[in-house]
């Protein structure tokens, strides 16, 4: 098994190559190529990384952080995140509300890029609508 197959069956860990394969928008029969040893593209490499929210660096060499969220904050999702408060007329102050919201629209706006790896403000809002529910 080559070294990127053994880091990206690490990935999938316990669950299925089907749901592996949906949730990064790749098809069942490439993942399972790639498991059985042939090396992908680097925008398939980059399309697993970010729909695994894994770092490229650590999916492509093995070095680095497993995950994206250990490394750096994602200035553009923050970015993000604070113009839907401003939408929303939520002031960011130091109240736990505003905070809460604020890193709810941060770690949905993560973890739910489009496919071309943009921000999906769109479904960004619809989430934000649901919040006050839970």
């Amino acid at each position: 098994m080559s070294v990127f197959a053994e880091r990206l069956s690490q990935l999938i860990g316990a669950g299925s190559v089907s749901a592996f394969a949906r949730k990064v928008g790749l098809s069942e029969a490439l993942i399972r190529k790639y498991l059985k040893g042939a090396e992908p593209s680097l925008t398939k490499a980059n399309q697993i990384a970010m729909g695994a929210n894994c770092s490229l660096e650590w999916l492509a060499t093995g070095c680095g952080y497993l995950y994206r969220q250990a490394e750096v904050v994602d200035r553009e999702a923050l970015q993000g995140a604070l113009a839907l408060l401003a939408e929303q007329g939520t002031a960011l102050d130091h109240e736990p509300e505003s905070l809460v919201r604020l890193l709810a629209f941060y770690q949905f706006l993560r973890t739910h890029k489009r496919g071309d790896g943009f921000l999906d403000l769109a479904l960004a809002r619809e989430f934000g609508r649901h919040l006050g529910e839970a």
